[in-house]
């Protein structure tokens, strides 16, 4: 990996683990372009970490409420949340490794898309409370998100937004709610450090360092960007974006067959 690929990737991280686009579907699909394997599940980890410091910065009195007052109802709620995603990692382990050969990527970009079209046009989202159902179901959305191509953030917050819940409360119940999903992810990556499955000299080496800060800082713009977007309603534009990269993926996989 060079340092010019790993800061695409990382500014790619960045951006899309907030914005609902699916970072796991477009990391999948710049991997297929530059053709990268080497040391590329060292480089997941360190971007995964990154990206939840930006959460840990734009939300820290919340966390910090959390950390002093543990037993709260947003700690119950987070739980319920985290929990399908977990039941369903554990469950369903190697169908979901089946879903990252690219075969599903497409028609992920296409249901993210719908989802997207879907809330910008819900106009009954008044709750500025998420309930426990809320929060099981949003969990549930959050789950189905495993498969690349659909958008960890798009899917939970089209839930909350789809059980009433205001956008502006869904969408922070969203980014609280992606510290356990990422350092989740992460530990089952390290989990393959451990197994033997990739190597720790790609760890220390500059492109996995710049990549880090690369996907920190994009991570930080994302989520204050999106704290816009979703105010103004223009989830809109991110549907029509996934929809033709989603046409030109099945354009290649079906007859140029240039990446897939």
């Amino acid at each position: 990996m060079t340092i010019l690929e790993a800061v695409i990737l990382g500014v790619l991280q960045g951006f899309t683990e907030f914005l609902p686009v699916s970072s796991s579907g477009h990391l999948l699909l710049l991997q297929r372009i530059f053709g990268i394997e080497e040391g590329l599940l060292t480089f997941s980890i360190v971007v995964h970490i990154a990206t939840i410091i930006p959460v840990l910065v734009v939300y820290y009195n919340r966390i910090k409420s959390l950390v002093l007052r543990p037993f709260q109802m947003l700690t119950l709620l987070l739980l319920l949340g985290t929990l399908p995603t977990v039941v369903a990692a554990v469950l369903f382990g190697n169908l979901i490794d089946e879903l990252f050969t690219g075969n599903f990527l497409a028609y992920g970009f296409i249901l993210t898309g719908i989802m997207m079209l879907a809330t910008d046009r819900f106009t009954r989202s008044t709750r500025r409370e998420v309930t426990r159902r809320d929060a099981l179901f949003i969990g549930i959305m959050q789950a189905v998100a495993i498969a690349p191509g659909i958008s960890r953030s798009g899917s939970t917050l089209f839930a909350a937004v789809a059980c009433g819940v205001k956008k502006e409360t869904a969408l922070n119940f969203t980014f609280l709610l992606a510290i356990p999903a990422i350092a989740g992810a992460t530990v089952l990556e390290i989990r393959q450090i451990l197994t033997g499955q990739t190597q720790l000299e790609f760890l220390f080496t500059a492109p996995v360092i710049i990549g880090f800060f690369a996907a920190m800082l994009s991570g930080y713009l994302a989520i204050k960007l999106m704290l816009r977007i979703v105010v103004a309603n223009k989830l809109s534009y991110f549907a029509y974006y996934l929809i033709v990269v989603a046409a030109l993926i099945l354009i290649d996989q079906h007859i140029t067959n240039f990446v897939f």
